[in-house]
This record gives structure tokens, sequence and C-alpha cells, in this order.
């Protein structure tokens, strides 16, 4: 709620706050904080009224239309034909980053041996044949 306020603005309302109510400024938070509860108890029982009327279990976020609507309106075959499309292309970029995070460890355990079998060759002192340098301009 008050994200887009740094510590100086804070600091001046509250001094503010305490220009304007003075003595009266912990009477005057206690009141708000009375006021906060209300409303929530209130919204509590609003929504446990509708709940009782439409005889299902509604919640406080349930009242969002959009909640409302997908949880309240529309049947799990309705949901489902509207999801149909956009489960194949999830599946599809899914199967993609999948191969591609394969192939990805694939490269990384090549390296790891080719090193490993750099390190082990000179460990045991028998001759091996350096492996060739691939150049960039030989690849294109």
């Amino acid at each position: 709620m008050l994200d887009n306020l740094n510590w100086w603005e804070i600091g001046a309302l509250l001094l503010l706050a305490l220009l304007i109510f003075g003595d009266r400024l912990p009477a005057v938070i206690t009141d708000g904080l009375r006021l906060v509860r209300n409303l929530r108890n209130m919204a509590r029982n609003a929504t446990g009224d509708l709940s009782r009327e439409l005889g299902t279990d509604i919640q406080l976020e349930d009242l969002h239309p959009k909640a409302f609507i997908r949880k309240h309106l529309l049947s799990e075959e309705d949901e489902a034909a509207i999801r149909k499309p956009l489960q194949g292309v999830y599946d599809n970029l899914r199967a993609d980053v999948s191969g591609v995070h394969d192939d990805l460890k694939d490269v990384a355990n090549a390296a790891d041996l080719r090193s490993n079998g750099n390190r082990s060759g000179t460990a045991t002192s028998s001759p091996s044949t350096p492996a060739p340098r691939v150049s960039y301009d030989d690849a294109t």
C-alpha cells in the first residue's frame, strides 16, 4: 500500500499527523484500527451469508469477478476446453526447454570429461596425445 513512499515521506506524514492530532494521536490510531477490524468482520459476515444463500463455500478472494466466474459458473469441461489450446503450446515449450537443458548437460559433461582426461594423463605420466584444437575458422 505504501510501496511508493520512502522513509522521509513516511516520517513527514507521521510528523504532520502529530501536529494535526497532537495528544489525541493514540486515540485516533486506536479508532482507526477498530474501524479496520470492524470492516474485516463485516466482510467475513457478508461472505458467510452469501455462502449460505448460494450453498457453496465462498472465500473473500472468490468475490473477484474472474475468480467467481471460473470457480462457480464454469464447469470442469468448460475450463478444460478453454485451457486445451494453451496446454499444447505449454507442452511443446516444456519439451523444447527440457531438450535444451539436456543438451547443455551433455556439453558440460563432455567438457568436464575432457578436462578430467587431461588431468589424469598428466598424473600418470604416460605420454598422451593432445586433443586437436578446433578453430572457429574451420567450423565455418
